[in-house]
This record gives structure tokens, sequence and C-alpha cells, in this order.
């Protein structure tokens, strides 16, 4: 009887353990297609990010950014919110009336998702020509690092940039 008894409860056991391996199993792969289908979320924000910094489109740009975000770019005190972002950039923009982007790259790097936080690294590298062919064009490299948080109504958003000055060719 009392061997019964252990041979019971052994299976029980057996039936608990993978029930359980079994739920860890499904868990891991839905864990990986939510990875995967952030992941591509964040490849199209930052397709969406490059083509309005082709565009010189400070609208949609601004519009990548959250409404607290906050930027830190080299010798200037930090932006915080997105009414200091849009002043810094509507004045950029003033100042660079008649210029046209010709060339944006970005290559980034380091792409981490976790929930609706994201994280990545970025070498970039721009060329501005400027109306006047006399003048040489701005040709600016740098790293910027994106903090990104998916907000409420469901899209990415810049919490966080850092942006500092790069070299003239970047070692991989």
């Amino acid at each position: 009887m009392r061997s019964r008894t252990l041979a019971c409860a052994a299976i029980a056991l057996a039936l608990v353990v993978a029930g359980l391996a079994a739920r860890r199993s499904e868990a891991i792969k839905a864990q990986v297609a939510n990875t995967d289908e952030q992941r591509k979320e964040i490849d199209a924000f930052n397709a969406k990010f490059l083509a309005a910094h082709l565009k010189m489109d400070t609208p949609t740009i601004l519009g990548m950014w959250a409404d607290d975000g906050v930027s830190l770019l080299p010798e200037t005190a930090p932006m915080i919110g997105k009414p200091a972002i849009a002043k810094f950039l509507t004045g950029v923009t003033e100042q660079l009336k008649g210029w046209r982007m010709e060339k944006m790259e970005l290559d980034f790097q380091g792409i981490e998702v976790s929930g609706d936080w994201a994280s990545e690294w970025a070498l970039e590298h721009q060329v501005v020509r400027p109306p006047d062919a006399d003048k040489p064009a701005f040709d600016g490299r740098g790293k910027m690092l994106l903090v990104l948080h998916r907000e409420a109504d469901g899209n990415w958003r810049i919490k966080r940039e850092m942006w500092n000055q790069g070299q003239k060719e970047h070692v991989k």
C-alpha cells in the first residue's frame, strides 16, 4: 500500500514538473516572439528617425520625443522637456535656412529592449550643404546614445539623448 502511494505521488510530481517545463517553454517562445516584434518596432523607429533628419523635418523629429525628454549635447545646458528641445531645433533650423542635407548616416548598434524601454547607440555622419556654393559644407561625425520608451499611445519616443563629437573616420 505504501509503495502504491509513493508511486502515485511520484507520478503526480512528474506531471507537475512536466507541466511547469511546458509552461516555461511556452513563456520563452512568447518572450522571443515579443522581443523580435519589439526589435522590428525599434528598427522602424530608427528608419523614421533617419528619414526625418534627411529631410530636415523638424515637426516629425519633435514628434519622436517624449514630452519629458532630455537632450544632453556638448557645451550646452541639459534641454529638459519638449518645449526646450523644440526651441533648440527651431533655432538650428533657422540658422540653416536654404541649406540641404546631402548625407545622413546612422549606424545603430547595441539595441537592447526590455519591456517598454529600449536603449541603443549610433555612429552618425552628416553632410549639410549651404546655399552659397562658395562656402564649405558642414561635414560632421558624432556618437549618439538614445533611451527610448513606448508611450501610452504605443509609439516609441526618445526619453534621453546624448551626443558627442566623433572621429573623422569611425573605427569598427
